[in-house]
């Protein structure tokens, strides 16, 4: 199973959009995918599971802090070889929580082992919430590659350098030697603005081939499906929104296949 962390401390940038949407592409095209919530927002779990039941809903905390196998906890979704671990409010005391434990940068890594051992998924995404907390940082200790979204605006770069530090270190200290960077991904963009084609450019120019091609287009769509419990295949299966997800599921696909990966760049 390939564990990707989809993250970015920077809020608004696409990431709980893009972790649902990629899940649900990279299941339409035939992988046994599993998508864990770690936000305690819970967006990612609303977008593909309906019911409200607190039986249903468990998330990682329980496996996290308890004694409950991750494996107990994974949920089917309405969609083929797409299944989900929940996140709920329990997550926000599981950063108070984990800090307190032993190793507690490889309480995540620890919990998915049971679900590493039976192997019934291709690829488990894992959407991070908006901060470089315990629970992003027990995400890339857990990942094998690192997703990043990003904002086709201004402050598109800001944070990213921290981020890549924090990458550095968490190799560099044993805790995840081998992780590496999946691609940026940028999002939000629309062609008719003179400042998103120049971040783009920006962007490209300054991490060249580890940018996806594929961009995500801004759509009032994509803010419209989440009321809708819905995912963007859903709500607009034939719009740009969806074409673009699908585009960047392929690509990911084939740069897995071609073993394309990305160190992150040394502090300077």
């Amino acid at each position: 199973m390939k564990t990707l962390a989809v993250a970015n401390q920077k809020g608004g940038v696409g990431k709980t959009t893009t972790s649902v949407n990629l899940a649900a592409a990279l299941a339409a095209a035939g992988q046994r995918t599993l998508l864990v919530d770690l936000d305690p927002q819970g967006n990612a779990t609303s977008a593909v599971l309906a019911t409200d039941d607190p039986a249903e809903r468990r998330s990682l905390y329980h496996a996290i802090v308890g004694d409950t196998p991750a494996t107990a906890l994974i949920r089917p979704t309405r969609f083929e070889r797409l299944s989900a671990i929940p996140a709920n409010l329990e997550m926000a005391g599981a950063e108070a929580e984990v800090a307190r434990l032993d190793d507690h940068n490889k309480q995540i890594r620890r919990a998915l082992g049971s679900i590493h051992e039976q192997n019934q998924f291709d690829y488990a995404i894992l959407d991070c919430p908006p901060s470089l907390g315990v629970l992003m940082t027990n995400a890339l200790v857990a990942a094998d590659e690192l997703l990043i979204p990003i904002q086709c605006e201004y402050y598109a770069l800001e944070g990213l350098g921290l981020l890549m530090q924090v990458m550095n270190l968490l190799r560099d200290g044993g805790d995840n030697p081998d992780l590496t960077i999946a691609g940026l991904v940028l999002t939000m963009f629309d062609s008719r603005t003179n400042l998103n084609q120049a971040v783009v450019k920006d962007v490209r120019d300054h991490f060249q081939t580890v940018v996806f091609d594929t961009v995500i287009p801004r759509s009032v769509r994509f803010g419209e499906a989440p009321s809708f419990g819905r995912t963007i295949f859903e709500h607009d299966p034939t719009g740009a929104g969806s074409l673009a997800y699908l585009a960047l599921a392929e690509e990911l696909l084939k740069r897995q296949a071609a073993g394309i990966r990305f160190v992150p760049p040394a502090a300077s």
